[in-house]
């Protein structure tokens, strides 16, 4: 059979298995195997896959994926999302629309101990939601703004996607992850000055007199200290050179741990609940990267990228033009998929290109980390805002999207600034070198 009826036939297979509900690693591994033995051998496709799957298991690499998930949980049940959103609050709050700049924050802020977006979205809308309908917020702003918030917890370090990232692509983690920071505080005040215009153009959406009276003190302050100390150990320990992203990510969970006990905060039953979630989530994770490793190899060994490389240097397109083709493709890419099978199928057919032009390949996976967050928050996937519509039962699907809408329009003008001027994402990383 020809190679290129075989290609199109196994991309025809497997959106028909995502359509279907099949789990993405398992399609992915299915598919992979059936083009392969299509390819050479029903027997060898077997023999290959089983090395492969054998080779990724015993990988060191990936121990760096629970230990990163576990310190995420530990601090999610620690508390620490409390502490932090009661300490912008009291910063910020006093101001008009001061709750929702609280969120994004705050969002920002546990971002840097837990790695992903969705459990960052409904772990602050659980805390920030309430907050901000007692005081009078519109359904629109207050969705909006913790929807869009939780985006910034997979660009902040550390980041679940951005290790799948380095893993599948073999670029350090810890330039990733030290990457990230500039772009996530840009974002983050990207976000809070859509607040600002947000209010300005439409009053409505924050009333008066529906300003929080508080005020920065010591107490709220001290449980901030949490954050600090633990994204010190891992980000301080990885730019400093003290440890590797695997090392990091251990000391992260036995000090997420320690500052548990600490403050009283964790017990036995918490911890087994934390090391039980943490078996569940590296499960998924693993069964989706052993299906992108299969899925790679089949790519590779029917030359799926080069045909792809030579079809884009036919086009003869500038790099940049060929990069805001790329942005536009995973714009599309992200109306039909969620964010790990966006990253997962892509980067194996996107990486050899870019990388081919010469671009830094930590440039283009923080600039593809920042695209996945628009799709986090547009329709009709926009796992955020049904996150967040979990919470807010009482608010309309629409209403949510109408109120992430302005968040994408910061996204996009991220976009641009980091294709524009890379050095926003390779200063720190070239800085650590």
């Amino acid at each position: 059979m020809d190679i290129g009826l075989i290609v199109a036939l196994v991309f025809v297979l497997l959106f028909v298995l995502l359509f279907l509900g099949t789990h993405l690693g398992l399609a992915m591994s299915s598919v992979a195997i059936l083009g392969t033995s299509l390819m050479i051998g029903y027997d060898s496709a077997l023999s290959l896959a089983g090395l492969s799957i054998f080779e990724a298991a015993q990988s060191f690499d990936l121990s760096v994926i629970p230990l990163f998930v576990l310190m995420g949980c530990l601090a999610s049940r620690s508390g620490i999302s409390s502490d932090l959103f009661a300490a912008f609050h009291s910063w910020l709050g006093r101001y008009h629309g001061g709750l929702a700049h609280a969120s994004i924050a705050a969002c920002a802020a546990f971002g840097a101990v837990c790695g992903s977006s969705l459990a960052t979205a409904a772990t602050m809308g659980q805390i920030a939601l309430p907050e901000m309908k007692r005081f009078g917020y519109s359904d629109r702003l207050a969705t909006g703004s913790i929807a869009a918030g939780g985006t910034i917890g997979i660009l902040i370090p550390p980041s679940v996607i951005m290790l799948i990232y380095g893993i599948l692509t073999e670029t350090s983690i810890g330039d990733l992850f030290i990457a990230g920071i500039i772009p996530g505080i840009l974002l983050t005040l990207l976000f809070m000055a859509t607040v600002v215009v947000i209010v300005k153009v439409d009053k409505s959406v924050v009333p008066e007199g529906s300003i929080a009276k508080a005020s920065l003190t010591r107490s709220t302050l001290a449980g901030v200290w949490a954050t600090l100390l633990l994204f010190a150990l891992v980000i301080g320990g990885i730019y400093g050179g003290f440890f590797t992203p695997t090392e990091a990510a251990g000391f992260g969970a036995a000090g997420a741990i320690v500052i548990g006990l600490v403050m009283k905060r964790l017990n036995m039953a918490l911890i087994i609940d934390s090391l039980m979630d943490t078996i569940q989530t590296t499960a998924m994770i693993f069964l989706i990267l052993i299906g992108a490793i299969l899925f790679s190899g089949f790519l590779s060994l029917s030359s799926t990228p080069s045909m792809l490389g030579d079809w884009v240097v036919g086009l003869n397109l500038s790099p940049i033009m060929t990069i805001i083709l790329i942005v536009f493709i995973y714009l599309l890419l992200g109306a039909f998929l969620d964010t790990m099978a966006m990253i997962i199928l892509s980067i194996p057919i996107f990486f050899p290109i870019v990388s081919g032009m010469g671009f830094d390949p930590v440039w283009f996976g923080v600039l593809v980390v920042v695209v996945v967050e628009l799709a986090l928050i547009t329709p009709p996937m926009g796992i955020n805002v049904f996150v967040i519509k979990g919470l807010a039962k009482d608010t309309p699907l629409i209403e949510i999207f109408r109120g992430v809408w302005p968040f994408c329009v910061a996204l996009l003008v991220l976009i641009a600034l980091i294709i524009a001027f890379p050095s926003i994402v390779t200063f720190l990383p070239e800085l650590a070198r």
